[in-house]
């Protein structure tokens, strides 16, 4: 039984469906008529007009001058123009990562505006110092943007941890708890949506949209620097798991030749390390003249591929781990692709080619491609801005737009 609220309410709802349409058909950012948007969507014109009414007053879009003046049209009644207006909101994207924090804000066309940074010490992972870094820095990227904290529809976070679907780690795991220290609430303003995702989840959501994912339907981004996370792409789909942790790589204790999630970042640096300290690199090295912070892995793939004979073993033994993780994550779910990224990806390409040889002494065919981000460090802020977008532009009328945009 249909009751009299339902009635009464239905033009209002099938209005706003209307408007929504609209809406998303002007999103692509180039002028457009009623015309455009009548073969666009198939609405009538005296519903685009009034359509179009609604949405210039709320400051969703904005009228240009019409097609006479602007050259475009000179018999008859001049059409009206219009174009969407991607400063009638904002988003962030934040990757909150272990030893740097980054934050960008985009208008709603992807525009970046402005972005700032903060280094962490190795060894600080202290809640309320990590908290108040990550607002800083947002608060930075908004000076920088010249983006005023209300006119911010969505707030996106990536951190090294898994997250529920409220944007909490879990509660037992101190190394999670530090990594998002209540950055769901920290982040919140009124009217301000905010998502906490893990980090790889992100990465996978930068790699589809305009990365080594694009175009498949069945991949993996592997965080690969300080401890391996993947994020997983099935069917189209990303996988998060009942409490989000699908992609934590927990596994990897059991596998033989990996032992654990520890990423080709750390190890490669705790390879060197033990070298130095048993007095196998030799005098010329090239690693001993890393500086006083020792050498990375960046250091140690230049100098293999110099011919250093002890980098050239390390770039050997890690491909053979990359090897083996890649195995396991691609017979579990059948992919693809894995793309390796994270800080480090750049340089990776000795590594990456090593591990793709080495994959059919692991597995079986078909073989996954392995690849090396182009991303690079940016992969999990990009994701966060993706995110950020997508929400905005699924239900856009669920946003209550600052006075700024309306009064433009």
């Amino acid at each position: 039984m249909v009751t009299s609220n339902a009635v009464v309410s239905s033009p209002q709802v099938l209005r706003r469906a209307n408007a929504a349409t609209v809406l998303r058909t002007a999103w692509n950012g180039a002028p457009f008529t009623a015309s455009d948007l009548i073969a666009a969507t198939g609405l009538t014109r005296s519903t685009v007009l009034g359509l179009c009414d609604e949405l210039a007053t709320s400051g969703w879009i904005t009228e240009l001058a019409n097609a006479r003046a602007a050259g475009s049209y000179s018999k008859g009644r001049p059409a009206r123009r219009y174009a969407f207006n991607p400063t009638a909101g904002h988003v962030v994207g934040v990757d909150a990562g272990l030893h740097r924090v980054t934050a960008s804000v985009a208008d709603l066309a992807g525009a970046e505006l402005g972005t700032a940074e903060r280094t962490l010490a190795e060894d600080d992972t202290d809640r309320t110092l990590r908290r108040t870094t990550v607002l800083d820095v947002v608060e930075d990227a908004l000076d920088r943007a010249g983006v005023a904290p209300d006119e911010v529809l969505v707030t996106v976070a990536g951190v090294p941890a898994p997250t529920d679907s409220r944007g909490d780690s879990p509660a037992d795991h101190d190394f999670w708890n530090r990594m998002n220290p209540g950055l769901p609430q920290a982040l919140a303003r009124p009217g301000r949506t905010v998502v906490v995702e893990n980090d790889a989840n992100l990465a996978a959501v930068a790699e589809g949209a305009v990365g080594s994912g694009k175009h498949l339907t069945s991949f993996a981004v592997l965080l690969s620097g300080e401890r391996f996370g993947s994020g997983l792409i099935v069917d189209g789909e990303l996988l998060r798991g009942r409490t989000g942790g699908a992609g934590e790589l927990r596994l990897l204790d059991l596998v033989d030749g990996v032992g654990g999630p520890e990423g080709l970042g750390y190890v490669a640096r705790e390879m060197v390390r033990e070298a130095i300290d048993a007095g196998m690199v030799p005098a010329g090295s090239a690693l001993l003249r890393a500086g006083p912070e020792g050498p990375d892995a960046e250091h140690v793939f230049a100098a293999a591929l110099n011919g250093d004979s002890l980098a050239t073993d390390i770039v050997a033994r890690l491909a053979d781990r990359l090897a083996r993780v890649c195995a396991v994550i691609a017979t579990m779910l059948d992919l693809e692709r894995i793309v390796v990224a994270g800080a480090i990806a750049p340089a990776l390409e000795p590594v990456v080619s090593q591990a793709t040889a080495l994959l059919e002494e692991y597995t079986h065919p078909p073989f996954p491609t392995i690849v090396a981000s182009e991303l690079g460090a940016d992969a999990v802020r990009t994701g966060a801005l993706h995110r950020a977008l997508a929400l905005v532009r699924a239900n856009p009328l669920d946003f209550t737009l600052p006075a700024r945009a309306v009064a433009v």
